[in-house]
């Protein structure tokens, strides 16, 4: 059995960069990290530009100028400006090339067929000049940039329509246990609704990974064998629960023994999340988390996030961790360390009562898990704790 420091150390160690190339529409490409430098294939803005409405003006040293006419986002006009001249313009629009300044329409009185302002503005004041944001042909994103939201927008506005990432993990969920049903089937006595897959497929779309298959195998030493032999040779990824503890009908670490993946580490003291296994066949890597959904949801936060990480070559391969003052009392058992659920909030973190590892009903609404080290045993008020933010 290792430490949790040192299981994270392996996971790091053995996750590796998939380091391969896909093409993807941009509108589709949101949470996946660029292969390759994009470069702008135009100026940004790409005329001089508005950025208020108001009116474009030709300085003069006069605070009355020629009201000439209009320009509208979109408008392809072209007007001369001379010396003293303004045209009315909005957001936006084009500004002309012998406007100098924008003044903004708030200092700024109508009176027939002249404008006149409160003071002159200074000189390209409230103009975006050509190509302010990029230049044609400079780099727009670098390589391993993730495409986030406003990464998409930005992308959109320079015109591209596809883009070269890093090819995500084709991954395999799969579920042991006679017990297991399907949510929606009538539930005999003696069985559970199966909700492993599909707490750890919500997860994985959470985190914007979409090639998932799902698989259940009952407790059958050649079925979970052959089943897992399959989904090795083809995925990047597996991640099996349940069936990988010491009962007698648990069979996923003698299976695969059998098929010859490389232990890496069994063990780890923590609670919950204890029977973990992480290994690796070829370039498959294998995670067979706890059967109880709480601990398996847990090894995935803390061990399965940061292999996706590395997979996808990203950098911030850890979830987010903070320091805030308890809200609770808790008195924890026994020496290992342990994660709890609980609520953060900009008033400190509350630990949730019901922290069985069976029972997702507290999980279920926390955003945040609190670290308590081996030998700490028991949490005041106001204590500061360790706090691992949640994705949302």
């Amino acid at each position: 059995m290792i430490s949790i420091k040192e299981a994270v150390e392996y996971v790091k160690k053995h996750s590796k960069s998939l380091l391969k190339e896909t093409i993807k529409p941009v509108l589709k490409a949101g949470g996946y990290t660029l292969y390759r430098d994009i470069k702008s294939p135009i100026d940004m803005p790409p005329f001089r530009q508005s950025a208020m409405d108001g009116y474009a003006v030709h300085l003069h040293n006069k605070l009355t100028y020629n009201y000439i006419g209009e320009i509208k986002a979109g408008d392809d006009v072209k007007i001369t400006l001379k010396p003293g001249d303004a045209v009315r313009i909005f957001t936006g629009a084009a500004v002309p090339d012998t406007a100098n300044a924008v003044m903004m329409q708030e200092k700024a009185t109508v009176n027939g067929n002249k404008v006149v302002f409160e003071i002159n503005p200074n000189l390209n004041q409230n103009i975006r000049d050509l190509g302010e944001q990029v230049k044609t042909g400079a780099i727009a994103l670098k390589k391993d940039t993730k495409l986030t939201p406003a990464a998409i927008g930005y992308l959109t506005t320079l015109g591209i329509t596809q883009v070269s990432v890093y090819k995500k993990p084709n991954i395999a969920l799969v579920t042991t246990g006679n017990e297991l049903v399907k949510a929606g089937q009538p539930l005999p006595y003696g069985k559970i609704y199966e909700s492993n897959a599909t707490m750890l497929q919500s997860a994985l779309y959470n985190l914007k990974f979409y090639d998932i298959t799902c698989h259940t195998i009952e407790d059958d030493y050649n079925k979970t064998k052959d089943m897992l032999d399959t989904v090795i040779k083809n995925s990047d990824l597996v991640l099996i629960t349940g069936g990988i503890s010491v009962g007698d009908y648990d069979f996923v670490g003698k299976a695969l023994l059998e098929l010859q993946t490389e232990q890496i580490f069994y063990k780890v003291k923590q609670k919950p999340g204890k029977p973990l296994f992480f290994g690796k066949k070829e370039n498959t890597l294998i995670f067979a988390l706890p059967g109880n959904p709480a601990a398996a949801l847990t090894c995935f936060y803390i061990y399965v996030h940061i292999a996706l990480q590395k997979m996808m070559n990203r950098t911030d391969i850890e979830l987010p961790r903070i320091k805030a003052k308890s809200k609770s009392e808790f008195f924890k058992k026994g020496d290992r360390p342990q994660f709890l659920k609980a609520i953060h909030t900009t008033t400190g973190i509350e630990i949730l009562e019901g922290q069985s590892s069976a029972m997702l009903q507290t999980f279920a609404v926390s955003n945040a898990l609190v670290y308590v080290p081996h030998n700490v045993n028991q949490i005041h008020i106001n204590d500061e704790l360790e706090v691992i933010l949640l994705p949302q």
